[in-house]
């Protein structure tokens, strides 16, 4: 990437055409798809929450009434649009040994929305912020998940095969459905309006991945312990990406009108703003727990069933932060927890047998439509 900074939308637009070639996705399908801003009506014209309850919501940056506000909000911005273009450096990789036709074809969808997404967030940033804005979008396009830069550690992981991309899209890709519709409801209008076209776009994905991990549970050929190892390394990355416990971000976030709770049309008690991402952690939790039941109908009667990792297992922020807590929620002695995480989480040979597996054997996954 050049050293100098952009100075308008279109010369982002150039550096977003190289870094599609640099990380190795300029594929015919996804260049030619029209990358564009989209924005949809919010519930309300109005801020629903916080300090500023009641007024109209704010159109321009310069309408915020203080520079800390302003901060935060572009902060918000910048982390969400970093988590799209880090998904696409993580499945990149993918399009070299597709399932089928249509799973190849609903990767292209999915890295191809998750571009436009990361291109509605650098789109506010170069419109609405000014030369920040502009460095901060830039800076966007030079990170790389592969390279470990990118803000939030779950997006410098690698998704090695198509069990890590199912089950990535069926989690990680639900935290995101989370955090797009938290944003939903801000005060901050084309925010709150880009929100509604990337929730239908994320919708897609969310569907691809459970759809996907049905349909390896149907065909039965790679071992549920392996599944549920994938699960295991997922699950916990995406209570992380919901925040520390007690954030005072969160907090503010709220009392100035610019996230939302995840529940907020429904709730009608008082936000426990000392406790914000724990709310929208342990719903996501209760959401997971009924997706398992319904990936759980295609496991023959007798065979183990697959569950959603305890609260606790393996977190690296907030009050369970690398602390020995088994994969069940029980607390297990610092010598016994390293050997209980080489059991529960994906080990170099495990990736090794999927890998080989998907490679030989062509029936590892079912077909589409196979499943309901």
């Amino acid at each position: 990437m050049p050293a100098t900074r952009i100075a308008t939308f279109d010369d982002w637009v150039d550096l977003f055409r190289v870094w599609q070639k640099d990380i190795g996705v300029a594929y015919p399908e996804i260049v030619s798809y029209k990358f564009e801003a989209k924005f949809g009506p919010t519930r309300s014209n109005e801020i629903e929450f916080g300090a500023f309850k009641g007024l109209p919501k704010w159109e321009r940056v310069i309408q915020i009434p203080d520079q800390r506000m302003r901060d935060a909000l572009q902060n918000l911005i910048v982390y969400q649009g970093d988590t799209e273009f880090a998904s696409v450096e993580q499945q990149r990789r993918l399009f070299e040994n597709s399932p089928s036709e249509h799973d190849r074809q609903s990767l292209c969808r999915v890295v191809t929305e998750e571009m436009r997404h990361g291109w509605q967030m650098c789109h506010l940033l170069i419109q609405h912020f000014g030369y920040g804005g502009r460095v901060e979008a830039q800076k966007m396009l030079e990170r790389r998940a592969f390279d470990q830069k990118r803000l939030l550690g779950a997006f410098n992981q690698d998704v090695n095969n198509w069990l890590d991309f199912f089950t990535y899209t069926d989690f990680v890709d639900r935290d995101g459905k989370f955090q797009l519709t938290m944003l939903s409801y801000s005060g901050f209008a084309p925010l709150a309006q880009s929100m509604i076209p990337m929730l239908k776009e994320e919708s897609f994905h969310l569907g691809t991945g459970q759809d996907g991990l049905k349909r390896i549970v149907r065909a039965g050929v790679v071992p549920l312990q392996l599944v549920q190892k994938f699960i295991n390394k997922w699950v916990p990355v995406s209570y992380d990406l919901f925040g520390v416990d007690r954030s005072s971000s969160a907090h503010w976030f709220y009392v100035w009108g610019l996230k939302g709770r995840y529940d907020e049309p429904q709730n009608k008690q008082e936000a426990d703003l000392e406790h914000m991402n724990e709310h929208s952690r342990y719903l996501y939790h209760l959401e997971c727990q009924k997706l398992m039941e319904q990936i759980n109908k295609g496991i023959p009667a007798g065979q183990p069933q697959l569950y959603v990792p305890d609260l606790k297992f393996n977190r690296h922020i907030g009050e369970f932060a690398d602390q020995p807590y088994s994969v069940t929620g029980e607390l297990l002695p610092p010598s016994e927890y390293a050997k209980h995480v080489r059991e529960v989480l994906p080990q170099p040979e495990d990736i090794k047998l999927v890998n080989e597996i998907q490679a030989t054997e062509p029936g590892w996954i079912a077909p589409k439509g196979s499943v309901e």
